[in-house]
């Protein structure tokens, strides 16, 4: 029996996450995903199994901040899959402030949560890939990769680190026919954003995030997007 092909997003449940994993269903694609919230997790299995019959959301409690449970997902998602297709390190969190005056640790929580996922996540699944001379990897990256923001403090910080993370991983993974992938967003209007007075309108759409993931990935062999950089049609804000 013929699998389906199998993606990883790492925070799926809400905004760019959930809308990745929509896109690539919609391609007949089995997924793997994680969040520290499991009713969160248990709402998006359900939902998404009964909109795309046959095809499996394999989901569980992991905070990816830490590595011995990057190490807990890895292992659940190759005790279900020999083939992993597609890795999106989605995982991220912000917290507001200025580098001189903003609350101790936050640096090093920006950091573990932005940057190491994707470094110890990505290290867990490269060998498999390496080996089978093919995979895609994409890294959540932010305008905040390219741009310091006044009030972007360790999140800027975290996100600049892993747009180098990302172009490091890109060099690296040539010789193996593994394609990586930066995936700079602008404001899109996810939970990050609730309490905003602006309107909807002002955002870009989680799914047009999601569908821009999955064009890099239709692309053929012979070809990768290194980087995909998206803005609200009015620019930043």
């Amino acid at each position: 029996m013929k699998q389906n092909k199998f993606i990883v997003v790492t925070g799926g449940t809400k905004g760019i996450g959930h809308a990745i994993i929509d896109a690539f269903m919609e391609e007949g694609f089995d997924v793997a995903t994680c969040s520290r919230n499991s009713e969160e997790l248990d709402r998006v299995k359900q939902d998404l199994e009964f909109k795309y019959k046959g095809q499996k959301v394999h989901i569980m409690v992991a905070d990816l901040s830490r590595m011995d449970s990057c190490k807990l997902f890895g292992k659940f998602v190759s005790d279900r899959t020999d083939n992993v297709d597609v890795l999106v390190n989605n995982t991220g969190h912000f917290l507001p402030g200025q580098l001189h005056t903003e609350q101790e640790g936050n640096l090093e929580l920006m950091l573990n949560t932005n940057l190491h996922s994707a470094y110890n996540i990505s290290r867990f699944f490269i060998p498999a890939m390496k080996d089978r001379k093919e995979g895609h990897i994409f890294n959540i990256c932010s305008t905040a990769s390219i741009i310091p923001y006044i009030n972007g403090g360790s999140y800027c910080v975290s996100k600049f680190a892993l747009y180098g993370l990302t172009k490091v991983f890109r060099e690296e993974m040539k010789e193996f026919d593994v394609r990586v992938t930066a995936i700079l967003p602008g404001a899109t209007f996810t939970a990050s954003w609730e309490g905003s007075d602006l309107p909807e309108t002002r955002f870009m759409k989680p799914s047009d995030i999601g569908q821009a993931v999955l064009g890099c990935w239709k692309l053929s062999s012979h070809t990768v997007v290194e980087e995909i950089l998206l803005r609200p049609q009015l620019g930043d804000i």
